[in-house]
């Protein structure tokens, strides 16, 4: 519970609360979404394989997530299959390598089908995917080189990358980082939905993500490294900025649990696109900041850009799939996300996943919901992440049609929130 002296400590760090958060507020519909202070949201609309519900809310000073939606044409050729696309992309060390991706992934896919496309290979494919993460990779990396003297920091910029394609009844799932998406499957003779995690996670704190670290880096003992009871990829460590050390200091005098998170930002990710001082050495060093720079050069990236990829034909029992970064699994386990989406009306059902999120967020530290929501973008990062999700409900009689010519929607999660948003 925050307390009265603290509150007047630190009284120009809240912000006044946003107003009208009712879960099913028609604001939502607007065409392109709706920004109401650092929420970005569209509680409702329709993509060729059923309905949808979208939100983002902001923690970082800088909002490091980006997502996009796409529904119509998933290649550059006309006659090409229809299908939609969701993308969440998690940025880490600033937004810059998320905003590319957001804006040049998609664009690749439909291109690269576009050159492979035959009479005899229509659809999406499993090399499709894998070419346009690894040539969005190559684009980013190429800015990163041009842009080498004048902005070095590029360099040290990266972001996670879940996608998922619905096409000619089929479900693509690709994934670098650690984002997520579940499925909700109803089991009829039980009358019960069952989530069922359909991405891998490339995160260190997972032993089988540490041991394929290690057989990829045979002869470099220290590829990870635990550090405060967390496995890190080469241990690496930003400390936070010691203007926040104040209010740090503040929160722990009166009483607040927290936990060591808050004191540093930590990457543990295995894969991801961007992160090019650890893809390649000519980066990992001057003008680039000594505390991104490791002390000893490589010869082969530290870090993948290839996603996984699975490959699940949808069924009449497949409901619905939950796209989140991992700012809302951090406080949601999977079943409880999908009875959420279960249990709940459609229309706004992606904000109430993210408020459930920071209620257990707000939990955790032993504060009010109602004081968490008004706390300031940048100190709220210290108490969750910046948070993206998308849910998609699945139309059995739809998504099998994947050359039905049904409504064309390109969405961009987070579009339109201003860089000095409040709450």
């Amino acid at each position: 519970m925050v307390t009265t002296s603290l509150r007047k400590i630190i009284t120009p760090c809240w912000k006044p609360s946003v107003q009208s958060e009712g879960e099913n507020s028609s604001r939502g519909r607007d065409a392109g979404g709706r920004v109401d202070g650092l929420w970005w949201y569209k509680d409702s609309g329709e993509h060729i394989n059923g309905e949808f519900s979208m939100a983002v809310i902001q923690a970082n000073n800088t909002l490091e997530d980006q997502s996009q939606l796409e529904s119509g044409p998933m290649s550059s050729i006309e006659s090409g299959p229809q299908g939609t696309f969701v993308g969440i992309y998690d940025g880490h060390g600033g937004a810059e390598a998320a905003r590319f991706i957001n804006k040049h992934l998609f664009d690749n896919i439909k291109t690269i089908h576009g050159a492979e496309f035959t009479t005899e290979n229509q659809e999406i494919s499993q090399d499709v995917i894998n070419k346009a993460f690894l040539a969005t990779e190559e684009q980013f990396l190429s800015v990163v080189k041009k842009q080498w003297l004048s902005t070095p920091q590029l360099a040290s910029v990266g972001s996670c990358c879940l996608v998922g394609i619905i096409c000619g009844g089929l479900l693509y799932i690709a994934n670098a980082g650690d984002s997520r998406a579940v499925l909700g499957r109803l089991e009829k003779e039980v009358n019960y939905v069952e989530a069922i995690q359909l991405s891998s996670e490339h995160n260190a704190n997972l032993e089988s993500v540490r041991e394929e670290l290690h057989i990829l880096h045979p002869n470099d003992p220290q590829i990870v490294v635990l550090k405060h009871k967390v496995w890190r990829v080469k241990g690496i460590i930003q400390v936070i900025p010691y203007s926040l050390f104040i209010f740090v200091h503040l929160i722990l005098l009166y009483g607040f649990v927290m936990s060591s998170a808050l004191w540093t930002r930590w990457d543990s990710v295995s894969r991801s696109i961007g992160d090019a001082y650890l893809k390649n050495s000519e980066f990992n060093r001057e003008p680039l900041l000594p505390k991104f720079r490791l002390p000893e050069p490589f010869d082969k990236p530290i870090l993948k850009a290839e996603p996984c990829i699975l490959v699940h034909k949808l069924y009449p029992e497949d409901r619905f799939l939950i796209f989140a970064s991992d700012g809302l699994w951090e406080h949601l386990g999977n079943q409880e996300a999908v009875d959420i989406v279960h249990n709940c009306p459609r229309n706004g059902i992606a904000r109430r996943l993210v408020k459930a999120a920071l209620r257990e967020a707000a939990k955790k530290r032993e504060m009010r919901y109602s004081d968490l929501k008004n706390l300031d973008r940048g100190l709220r990062r210290h108490f969750h992440d910046d948070i993206t999700v998308i849910v998609l409900f699945l139309d059995c009689h739809l998504i099998s049609r994947s050359y039905y010519r049904g409504p064309t929607i390109s969405i961009r999660g987070s579009e339109g929130v201003p860089a000095d948003a409040k709450a």
